[in-house]
């Protein structure tokens, strides 16, 4: 059998670097054999294959049942790939929309042009996070929940109702009762529709959890998570308590300590398990840069073939 790709270490853990052997184009690598390889290493950087919005389209499409979106964002080349902007500033360690009920299994990133400094976008493995963390944090984190709470300006929450429900109604016709189908009955997510349009929501959720591949507890949240685009949100225990200070102090010490960095080439396209790795910015100090976002949920059939193959190893 023809080897497509060689892997090697990428950063300090268990990051890895996709190189082309032969073939350089993305579609020649096995879905099944990607997603085995972001569930050992919680997030992957491909170098030296051919990558325009095309080929970075189709390969998302690849491995994915659905994609989704920020609606503060808009698309570019078709209906995957938005535009990374949120300003110059760094951007703290979030999972991608990981202060609602609507975060994606999958966060990609295509680096059309890098920065000639700085700009370097940051990971930092969840797993590690919790393995670190104190005793105390541990028996807090361990049992109580965080809740996120913010207003949601009308437009922003109809275009993400129009995107998830796949365009089946015209913006226009978008209503509050479409939102709520959207959650469902989830008993983690609470709605209110404001007199100006907007919507309130609470979202409770663990800040350390299982992740997609597995049972093993990740600390991988947005609490420490920008706003750009957004009314920034209160983070507080699911009780209404304040979370406190020296537990944000110790996981913004301990995060910054195992912060890894991808320093982007051009053409460099990130997969990163959004369930288990938060990612976020350095600031910006070349502005003549281009890097795409895509955010999936991963096809359920690769999920199985990566459970199935390790219940047989």
């Amino acid at each position: 059998m023809t080897t497509i790709a060689a892997v090697e270490p990428y950063g300090a853990a268990t990051g890895r670097l996709v190189l082309p052997a032969e073939d350089r184009s993305l579609g020649a690598l096995d879905p099944a054999w990607v997603t085995g390889l972001l569930a050992d290493a919680g997030f992957l950087l491909f170098r030296g294959f051919r990558t325009d919005l095309e080929e970075f389209t189709s390969f998302v499409k690849a491995h994915s049942s659905r994609i989704t979106l920020d609606p503060a964002r808009s698309f570019h080349g078709g209906e995957v790939a938005q535009k990374v902007d949120a300003g110059t500033v760094a951007v703290g360690l979030h999972l991608e929309n990981g202060n609602s009920p609507f975060g994606p299994d999958l966060t990609w990133f295509l680096c059309e042009k890098a920065a000639a400094s700085g700009s370097q976008t940051t990971v930092c493995d969840g797993y590690r996070v919790w393995d670190a963390a104190s005793d105390t944090a541990r028996a807090v984190f361990g049992v109580k929940d965080i809740m996120y709470s913010r207003r949601v300006e009308e437009p922003k929450w109809k275009a993400f109702v129009c995107h998830q429900t796949e365009g089946r109604k015209k913006l226009d016709d978008i209503t509050f009762a479409d939102m709520k189908d959207l959650v469902g009955g989830s008993v983690s997510t609470t709605l209110q529709l404001n007199d100006d349009g907007s919507i309130h929501y609470a979202y409770r959720v663990g800040a350390v959890h299982p992740t997609l591949f597995g049972s093993r507890l990740s600390w991988a949240n947005s609490v420490f998570g920008p706003s750009y685009n957004y009314e920034a949100p209160r983070i507080t225990f699911a009780d209404g308590t304040e979370i406190p200070q020296e537990l944000l102090t110790e996981f913004r010490r301990l995060t910054e300590e195992l912060t890894e960095e991808l320093d982007w080439q051009d053409g460099d396209v990130a997969l990163i398990d959004n369930t288990r790795v938060m990612h976020g910015r350095r600031e910006i100090l070349d502005t003549d840069r281009t890097i795409y976002n895509a955010q999936s949920y991963l096809d359920p059939a690769l999920l199985a073939a990566v459970r199935n193959g390790r219940a047989q190893g």
